[in-house]
């Protein structure tokens, strides 16, 4: 007797589709999404705008512009790998999982300049992580 690991029931085939679906897209439009914010968080710092307070004695002090350089450049990679997630390509879920850790930790950061902002990206990249790594493959029988 056999045993089958995937789950499937025997005798059904599994398909990679060539488009992104489900969860997939899900990370996607989440990745633009968070992307645009920190791209926002990065123009408002580099802005020098009211909007961030610089908190004092922070283990983790830096001048606002870096960071806010930081988050620009971060934001664009971010909204371009959630475009590319589009694709359904496994490259693209490889880069976005980076790119969200990557966010995460950035924001993880920021938490002292701008709290509600920071904690709202990193709970949008935890969710996105958790997205792509989701299965990729159906049965034949659950379309």
């Amino acid at each position: 007797m056999a045993s089958n690991v995937s789950g499937a029931p025997r005798g059904a085939q599994t398909t990679r589709r060539p488009f992104a679906t489900g969860w997939t897209v899900f990370a996607a439009v989440m990745m633009i999404f968070g992307g645009a914010m920190a791209i926002f968080e990065g123009i408002a710092a580099i802005a020098k705008d009211d909007l961030i307070v610089v908190a004092r004695d922070y283990t983790f002090k830096m001048n606002t512009t870096g960071w806010g350089w930081i988050h620009l450049i971060l934001g664009i990679l971010i909204v371009l790998a959630g475009m590319a997630l589009f694709s359904g390509a496994m490259w693209a879920r490889v880069v976005g999982i980076a790119l969200a850790g990557l966010g995460m930790l950035a924001n993880f950061l920021w938490i002292p300049y701008y709290p509600f902002w920071a904690i709202m990206l990193i709970a949008i990249d935890a969710v996105v992580i958790w997205a792509l790594c989701a299965g990729t493959t159906r049965t034949a029988g659950q379309d």
